[in-house]
């Protein structure tokens, strides 16, 4: 009986020893998995890119220096930061490299706007890459269309400038810093088309990127343009171009505050231009959740809202996923501009 007994116990002890072994190794195993889940990422660990698909002066080369310039103050990003310009076709030649050869380059991002829809979408000079052969990570301003003229221009109101365009469309020169049938081509026939004239029969020429175009606008080489509003400001105010209307919704403040609206001229037209951040499309998920938070902390310091107020824009943050959403509705609304025009491809 007592032999029994001891058996039993001995079997009770070996049992309770492989549990408490079990339960150990158990342990170790779950506080292995919190630690690797709690790992942080070292990304960003050498150098980084921002690409302005356009030349020198422009909204999108405005942006990415302002981008880089605040985040390197805040301190928000320790790697170093340049700024690239890569002009062409609107953008349309960067996204064809970008979108073929950097689709795992965590290290390089870029700086786009309404063209990268645009581009897409439309017949002439048509690419055949958009929004969604990238990683949209943030939409940060906003800004509108301005019609352009020189100071000392025979046209001082967007009347007279329409009024001569109806009489002879061929005579009238518009220029603007994105190929044909982009952004600044939309912004300059969307008070022709609404005021019922053929946008076909405009004369467009296009440069890259928004300073070149007021360059030519300067230099006698166009009657008008259509740029971003922002980035008239300092040619008004040393008292070189006149803008003739904006495409906002309501008058801007600051170096443009005396400017009509196309809709306080009668126009029934409004033209929001958006800027945002993208990476490559295969972006990692550490890389991607870095930007996410980096980009909201951004739009959260002062430096950011100093330079929104020196450059005149807006602020209109989204995080990746309502940028996603929202580029989603603007591929809508876009396609169906561009059918009204017979620019769709």
């Amino acid at each position: 009986m007592v032999r029994k007994w001891v058996s039993w116990l001995v079997i009770g002890l070996v049992v309770l020893i492989l549990s408490a072994c079990g339960s150990s190794s158990t342990t170790k195993e779950a506080n292995t998995t919190t630690k690797t889940s709690e790992k942080r990422s070292d990304y960003p660990t050498k150098p980084i890119v921002f690409v302005a698909p356009s030349g020198a002066g422009g909204g999108w080369d405005l942006t990415a220096r302002a981008i880089t310039k605040v985040l390197s103050e805040t301190n928000l990003v320790k790697q170093t930061m340049t700024v690239e310009n890569k002009p062409g076709g609107g953008g349309a030649v960067f996204m064809a490299e970008y979108a073929t050869q950097d689709t795992k380059n965590d290290y390089k991002l870029f700086v786009n706007s309404p063209p990268i829809i645009i581009n897409n979408l439309k017949a002439e000079g048509n690419s055949p890459f958009g929004y969604k052969d990238t990683t949209p990570l943030a939409q940060l301003t906003k800004d509108f269309g301005a019609i352009v003229v020189k100071a000392d221009s025979k046209f001082q109101s967007l009347a007279q400038l329409l009024d001569e365009i109806k009489k002879d469309p061929k005579s009238i020169t518009i220029a603007g810093g994105s190929a044909p049938g982009s952004m600044d081509h939309l912004v300059a026939i969307l008070p022709i088309y609404k005021s019922g004239i053929d946008p076909k029969d405009v004369k467009y020429v296009s440069y890259d990127g928004g300073g070149e175009a007021i360059a030519a606008l300067l230099g006698g080489n166009a009657d008008v343009i259509a740029t971003d509003a922002s980035s008239v400001g300092e040619y008004v105010k040393a008292g070189k171009v006149k803008v003739l209307a904006v495409s906002s919704s309501e008058r801007l403040s600051g170096d443009l505050k005396d400017v009509p609206t196309m809709k306080e001229l009668g126009i029934d037209a409004e033209f929001t231009i958006w800027r945002g951040v993208f990476g490559p499309k295969e972006m990692s998920a550490d890389a991607k959740k870095f930007w996410e938070e980096t980009f909201q902390k951004l739009v959260e310091s002062d430096q950011w809202k100093q330079e929104l107020e020196k450059q005149g824009w807006q602020s209109d943050y989204k995080n990746a996923e309502e940028f996603t959403k929202f580029l989603q509705e603007q591929e809508t609304l876009i396609s169906d501009m561009l059918k009204s025009l017979g620019m769709h491809k």
